[in-house]
């Protein structure tokens, strides 16, 4: 009888464990869309060109998803003269590496007229976006957002009672084709500053919302009915209410500050982790980053209030971005009373120090390991290579090959791309603060190969452009992983500043930026099978070969889909064995 009895319970149990796995299963969902790129018409700025739309519309659509969710994403490229490619910015992609979209490294750009299915789980709650991944098609217009919410049955750490979405841009009125043909000329033709800042891809140009406020007589107050795809897209609130705001940066080139008119914003999350929260006036945000703030609508009910976006870390010649913080039931065409916030001077860099230092991880949040196993250290140089402008790290500017190193280094493809690997280091007597012009730079499309699961530290040294005692900001973004943000610095890092290192705290993060002739210290861990991007946000930085490769346990990589590899010499190996 006990035997029957213990053999039943054994029976229970195994049922209820089995419906247990059945509700999580049944409670993530797969999440299937069709897209269709193509360019059309718009005008972001209230001045029409050409931008690349997703299903006709721009910015692309917003894909909102549980954690666990699995995202299906038929993307057929309609564009009659180039390939596509999306990436899916702060994914992680574990166990589908072949849809990072990273034309390439990850997989072929997707022809004109072929469609190619991305599938991948989100498998963290926070807020990120995606992004074209191939040429400049990010300055183009190709992104959209990508909100992943917690889990059902889970909660935030914080409380809030409605959320707003905030997609930050800057834009030009020169097509991307004719950045990317300057950027390649000799001479260098640069592209000049952003005319416009886009606000989930609306901004005015040549006009502002707050003319009467501005010295500049010549500046016309903007006339709009609200209907027109540059009408300001405003933030309907209620009073007394706390709202949750997520903001994230695709910007080709322009670092950004964020406020809110007599409003204090309460930071909590960066990049799909959470923050120690702190408060703050403004907010500087580089290409690539995303957050979280809360804001509570405690102010006179009875007006409207500024939302500003100014230029940083670049001399601004692009106005402020606006829009209305709209307290129901006022109505949004009453404009504040008083000027917007103004962005605190471009280089007060000791301001941005500032706010980037009180990025801390919430309490709970994973650590990283007390020591690594492997340190690259990265020297970001602007150099002449046979005359063109580049970006270089270590002297080795990239240029990706045109066989995928996914599918080259899983199949042991020997000729696909330089089998040396790239320096991880940079002369010792090279002087970051009087740096030299660096005419030994050569281009270069060799792989960190990592060992799995191994600690890296990644240290980001910068240095110089080829303007005397000039050096600018650049977030680098990995792809595949969150590192730990551990310091910051300034001038050349050396090995005592591994005493200022934050091993109690430091925030996750997928996005990080390097002052001007500073350095920041990264540590990750090699525990993802794939081919990673590291490479500078900013558009053109990276057009111009500032990046670099790592690859790890590729061995480990799961069938990659076929379609994935059908170019260079995989799109060979694959037709010789078909």
């Amino acid at each position: 009888m006990a035997t029957s009895f213990g053999f039943l319970m054994r029976g229970l149990i195994l049922c209820l464990c089995f419906l247990c796995l059945f509700q999580v299963s049944f409670g993530a969902k797969i999440r299937h869309y069709q897209w269709e790129v193509e360019y059309k018409f718009w005008s972001p700025d209230c001045v029409e060109n050409p931008v690349m739309a997703i299903n006709g519309k721009f910015p692309g659509p917003t894909i909102r998803a549980v954690a666990g969710d699995t995202i299906h994403v038929e993307l057929t490229n309609k564009l009659h003269t180039e390939g596509v490619v999306i990436h899916w910015h702060g994914i992680r992609q574990f166990g589908t590496p072949w849809a990072d979209g990273t034309a390439s490294i990850s997989q072929c750009a997707i022809n004109p007229g072929e469609t190619f299915i991305y599938r991948f789980k989100v498998d963290k709650a926070g807020t990120y976006f995606y992004h074209g991944h191939y040429g400049m098609q990010r300055s183009a217009g190709l992104y959209g957002s990508l909100i992943v919410d917690v889990a059902e049955g889970e909660k935030p750490p914080f409380h809030y009672d409605g959320e707003f979405n905030l997609l930050l841009s800057d834009w030009w009125h020169q097509s991307v084709h004719e950045q990317e043909i300057g950027l390649s000329s000799i001479p260098f033709r640069w592209i000049g500053e952003p005319q416009t800042i886009l606000m989930n891809g609306r901004g005015q140009y040549n006009c502002s919302l707050a003319a009467h406020f501005s010295s500049n007589s010549s500046l016309s107050k903007c006339t709009l009915r609200g209907g027109e795809q540059c009408a300001p897209h405003i933030l309907h609130a209620l009073p007394n209410k706390i709202y949750r705001l997520r903001i994230a940066s695709t910007t080709a080139l322009a670092a950004l500050n964020l406020a809110i008119g007599n409003h204090k914003m309460v930071v909590v999350e960066a990049d799909g982790n959470y923050l120690q929260p702190f408060e703050v006036q403004d907010l500087d945000i580089y290409s690539g980053e995303s957050y979280s703030v809360l804001i509570t609508t405690n102010q006179d009910p009875t007006q409207n209030y500024w939302v500003s976006v100014g230029v940083r870390g670049r001399e601004p010649k692009t106005p402020q971005g606006l829009t209305l913080l709209n307290y129901l039931p006022n109505s949004a065409s009453k404009l504040p009373p008083s000027a917007p916030p103004v962005t605190p001077r471009w280089d007060d860099y000791d301001h941005s120090k500032a706010f980037s230092n009180k990025i801390l991880a919430l309490m709970g949040s994973p650590k990283p390991p007390t020591n690594y196993d492997h340190r690259i250290i990265l020297l970001n140089t602007q150099n002449r290579i046979n005359g063109y402008t580049k970006w270089a790290i270590n002297n080795v500017s990239l240029a990706v090959p045109a066989t995928p190193y996914l599918g080259s280094i899983k199949y042991g493809l020997k000729h696909a791309f330089d089998r040396n690997p790239p320096p991880e280091n940079f002369s010792s007597n090279y002087d970051v603060m009087k740096p030299p012009m660096n005419p030994n730079s050569t281009h270069g499309n060799g792989v960190y190969m990592l060992n799995l699961n191994t600690t890296v530290d990644v240290i980001l040294q910068n240095a110089n452009t080829l303007t005397a005692n000039t050096s600018e900001i650049h977030p680098w973004h990995l792809h595949g992983h969150d590192f730990w943000v551990l310091g910051y610095g300034e001038g050349k890092f050396r090995d005592g500043d591994e005493k200022k290192f934050n091993l109690k705290n430091p925030p996750l993060r997928n996005t990080a930026v390097i002052f001007p002739f500073g350095w920041t210290a990264l540590r990750f861990v090699t525990d993802n099978p794939g081919v990673w991007a590291f490479h500078c946000h900013i558009e053109p930085h990276l057009h111009m070969g500032m990046g670099v490769v790592f690859a790890e346990g590729v061995h480990r990589v799961g069938n990659i889909p076929n379609q994935a590899l059908a170019c260079g010499l995989t799109g060979k190996r694959f037709m010789k064995n078909n």
